[in-house]
């Protein structure tokens, strides 16, 4: 029988004691803790990781359109690494507004996810059962002035995109740090956007990601890990 999860964090200390007592710790371990089972795969419970720590460390917004500690304003993102400790895909960060799209980068959602992140680094080198697989050192980050010029950049282009109706133009060469990508691989997934001539269509949801290059960077500013080159995702 599961556990009752613990408490909201009352405050920014009381969360970084949780995530810090995490680190080094397999996630079969942390889900037990819980009274939690632990799948053999993500492959049929994709968010599981996030999920798990979300319980873990007390995050409260649910599904709700919130940072994971909306009184502290902390958005939590698990980060799969390599053996090297670097990223091994992009970030997901939130839908795409296509509908009724507002163009203010200062009260988007994205930058209000990215304004306060725990980066959670979980071990994902390949034929490491989902169980054995260790929790990282957590990171507080917020983006300095150069990393919020980058993702506004983007964001501005990108939305550029979408509010003209050219959102099949996007592709995964646009975006130096930030890219929007399919959200849902089910094509009977669909949602309404605006076209080019401003009719409605039917296309597949959107998603805000993080390009891997831009994580890795904010991972070796902050740890010792393996530098070598690695090609852009």
């Amino acid at each position: 029988m599961p556990a009752p999860p613990p408490a909201p964090p009352a405050d920014m200390d009381e969360l970084l004691a949780r995530a810090h007592g995490l680190a080094g710790r397999p996630l079969a371990e942390v889900a037990a803790g819980l009274g939690l089972a632990t799948p053999a795969d993500t492959r049929r419970e994709k968010g599981w990781i996030g999920q798990l720590l979300e319980t873990a460390l007390g995050a409260s917004a649910g599904s709700a359109a919130l940072p994971d500690f909306p009184r502290l304003g902390v958005e939590l993102k698990t980060l799969p690494v390599d053996a090297r400790g670097r990223p091994r895909e992009s970030t997901y960060v939130c839908t795409v507004p296509l509908q009724g799209a507002g163009f203010d980068w200062a009260t988007s959602w994205v930058r209000r996810k990215l304004q306060c992140v725990l980066w959670f680094p979980v071990q994902s080198e390949t034929g490491l059962a989902l169980g054995e697989r260790r929790l990282g050192m957590p990171l507080l980050w917020r983006p300095d002035a150069e990393e919020e010029t980058l993702l506004r950049r983007d964001w501005e282009e990108l939305m550029d995109l979408v509010c003209a109706g050219r959102l099949d133009e996007i592709s995964a060469r646009h975006g130096e740090v930030l890219q929007i990508r399919p959200k849902a691989a089910d094509s009977r997934a669909l949602t309404d956007t605006v076209s080019g001539e401003g009719t409605t269509v039917r296309t597949l949801p959107r998603g805000f990601y993080l390009r891997a290059g831009f994580t890795r960077r904010i991972i070796e500013r902050h740890y010792v890990v393996a530098t070598a080159s690695a090609p852009r995702d």
